[in-house]
């Protein structure tokens, strides 16, 4: 038999990115942790968490976490179904979600379930391609992503799309591209990127000039309304969801760069194929919601 407060010390270690911190949440001692979790690996018989900056879970301690946080998903099933734990408070979703979706659509989508059932969202936010490695991992239940297939013993369920395209402010554009977006000035004016992962300025500079300007000065800011008030503020040109544009643009605060050049994300939502009602109910909810406002998005 599992020893659950054992598998529960090695869930925060991973969610919480470290011993010190588990031990704060746990209101335990770093020490008393890691005896937890080194005595888990003795029972497993081999090593379930690295001990990296931050701790990762090697295979095995991803099927541990994915089978502890499914036993809990279904545990508050349970409570909700026979009326158990009442007033023990609402119920945590661990959900994976890309920044770019948090900051528009996503919280009006879910908005109406939180409101209606008795649960909170313990949001972890990622690249668009990088979520669906913690639902793979075990961290999360569920994951917006732009991954068309599930992944083994898991679901998918189209959400919509939404679209890129590559804007600046009138003044840097009249500064670094006076005659339109070309190769040559593309080599020279500040590109704004999300991170290192972000691969939207790619496509649209190829799609735009056919070529990706290797040399040119890169600004990384990660963080989604930075980067609409760096593009307002002249500070560089990048890729913005419409859902962010569409009143700069009516205004002229904003620019199209490219004009007829964009690109469309399609989005889909991941989860844990697991009879579990309330997952059930979220997934549904999030798919229905999210289509009022993607929906034309991709015409």
């Amino acid at each position: 038999m599992l020893d659950y407060r054992l598998l529960e010390a090695l869930a925060l270690v991973v969610r919480e990115q470290g011993f010190e911190k588990a031990a704060e949440t746990m209101h335990l001692t770093q020490s008393a942790v890691s005896q937890r979790i080194k005595q888990l690996e003795e029972q497993a018989g081999q090593v379930l968490v690295r001990r990296t900056s931050p701790p990762e879970p090697t295979r095995a301690g991803r099927e541990m976490l994915r089978h502890y946080n499914q036993v809990k998903l279904l545990e508050n099933d349970l409570q909700t179904t026979v009326g158990l734990g009442r007033d023990s408070g609402p119920v945590s979703l661990p959900v994976a979600v890309n920044a770019d979706s948090l900051d528009t659509w996503f919280l009006d989508a879910v908005g109406p379930f939180m409101r209606r059932e008795k649960v909170v969202l313990d949001l972890r936010v990622d690249d668009q391609e990088q979520t669906q490695r913690m639902l793979r991992d075990g961290e999360v239940v569920g994951c917006v992503s732009v991954e068309p297939r599930p992944m083994q013993g898991c679901r998918a369920l189209h959400l919509g799309g939404m679209r890129y395209r590559l804007l600046a402010s009138p003044r840097f554009m009249a500064e670094w591209f006076p005659e339109g977006l070309d190769e040559e000035h593309a080599e020279k004016a500040p590109l704004l990127t999300y991170n290192r992962k972000d691969n939207l300025q790619v496509n649209l500079l190829r799609q735009a000039i056919g070529v990706y300007p290797e040399k040119a000065p890169i600004f990384y800011l990660p963080s989604t309304d930075g980067f609409t008030r760096a593009i307002l503020s002249g500070l560089g040109y990048g890729s913005v969801p419409d859902q962010h544009s569409a009143p700069h643009l009516a205004s002229g605060a904003m620019v199209d760069a490219a004009p007829g050049c964009n690109v469309d994300v399609q989005l889909y939502w991941h989860s844990w194929n697991i009879r579990s009602d309330i997952l059930e109910r979220f997934s549904t909810d999030l798919a229905a919601n999210a289509a009022k406002y993607l929906k034309g998005q991709i015409p």
